[in-house]
């Protein structure tokens, strides 16, 4: 009999040696099916493309039964290694060190999959599944997210796919394992704003319109005042002006246009369009502002560009979801976890349209960072968590 996949340190240590650096794939997807093929699910691999990105693979595996449906959803794309000379072990090895194991996607979020492999076969060992299992995998979570699992949902429910839950095993936790599940992210929108001047010689500023000037007037109106200060169950709506460029290599020109992108992380307050509704009423104000040229009052010309898709703010009120995997998250590790919405956006954001969803996985200390590692002790401590989960929710789903 084929071995199963019950040892998340082993799972993992053959996805790291996967180097799926996004958009290359570097057969961690078929690696994944390998381990998922002799507990009982079918898997296929699908190839999405779009106009000016690389085509991704991506993986959907499904362990049929009767009954509701569990989805696990996440990621083998990794980011890349940094300055591989400054690793302690090579990025792609899956050394284990005193108790760690090193190498790229260790935590964000090959571990996360590894674990949730091996806590289903650990139930399998033991006992059948009622109803369905399925995991949902991209390779395009790092990178544009445009051919991963935006495409990979809507492909699977046009197949005839539904679900009843989900648990996306990101990295949550600060500090130890059961500090906390998300259970809901801010939005996110992003634009640039263009001002347009009229170049000219920096000794002669009175016959140029120095376009940086009116940038600077846009740019505060926007972060002063604040947004709002926060709500319920978020943070405070937060703006940040991310660039600010002239496209001038020059010191003694004054440029013909200034621009600045910012990126706006928003809270239940606001939807995109209100939020799109706001900042161009304040720009549209602050541009009225006359600037003094000469003995003219000459208002800012500008324009914005809205970054698109924007994603959008959302909250999972799912109690039988979240009680569950908050139970169980306190049988194994005796914490009972914070529930919190902090953080930047994942793929839950498009997972929320299809089924609840939550997130847990492995602490996120040294994810994306050189000498990205994690505990042997904490793969264990995931796992259990996972196999405690599928029991408690499948059981829970039955009655």
């Amino acid at each position: 009999m084929t071995d199963l996949p019950t040892n998340p340190v082993e799972n993992l240590s053959a996805l790291i040696r996967c180097a799926s650096v996004t958009p290359s794939d570097g057969g961690a997807l078929e690696t994944l099916a390998a381990m998922l093929k002799p507990i009982g699910f079918e898997c296929e691999a699908v190839t999405f493309s779009h106009d000016g990105t690389p085509d991704i693979k991506n993986l959907y595996a499904r362990r049929s039964g009767n009954g509701p449906h569990l989805m696990f959803a996440g990621h083998t794309d990794v980011v890349p290694v940094g300055d591989e000379d400054g690793w302690t072990h090579p990025p792609f090895s899956a050394i284990v060190d005193h108790g760690l194991l090193y190498g790229r996607g260790a935590v964000d979020m090959k571990g996360g999959i590894a674990c949730f492999v091996a806590a289903i076969a650990r139930v399998l060992e033991k006992e059948t599944i009622a109803g369905n299992i399925s995991l949902l995998i991209t390779g395009d979570e790092e990178g544009p997210a445009i051919n991963g699992s935006v495409k990979l949902l809507d492909w699977a429910a046009n197949k005839g796919e539904n679900w009843d839950a989900c648990i996306l095993g990101e990295p949550t936790n600060p500090d130890v394992i059961g500090d906390m599940v998300k259970i809901g992210r801010r939005g996110s929108l992003s634009g640039t704003i263009t001002v347009q001047g009229k170049q000219g010689h920096v000794a002669y500023p009175h016959l140029a319109d120095n376009p940086v000037r009116g940038l600077i007037v846009l740019c505060d109106v926007l972060l002063d005042p604040p947004l709002d200060q926060g709500s319920k169950e978020f943070q405070a709506t937060n703006l940040e002006v991310t660039s600010f460029d002239t496209d001038n290599p020059a010191v003694n020109v004054i440029a013909a246009k200034a621009k600045a992108s910012f990126n706006v992380r928003f809270n239940d307050h606001w939807t995109e369009e209100t939020l799109r509704g706001e900042i161009l009423t304040r720009l549209e104000k602050a541009s009225l502002v006359n600037k003094l040229r000469g003995e003219q009052d000459v208002p800012i010309t500008y324009d914005v560009v809205w970054k698109e898709p924007a994603s959008q703010v959302f909250l999972t009120r799912d109690d039988a979801l979240i009680g569950t995997l908050s139970r169980s998250i306190k049988q194994v590790t005796g914490k009972k976890p914070q529930l919190s919405t902090s953080g930047g956006t994942s793929d839950a954001r498009f997972i929320k349209d299809y089924c609840p969803v939550v997130e847990f996985g492995l602490v996120g200390q040294t994810m994306h960072m050189v000498d990205e590692r994690v505990p042997v002790d904490d793969l264990e401590t995931l796992t259990n968590v996972y196999e405690h989960f599928i029991r408690n929710w499948f059981q829970a789903a039955d009655t």
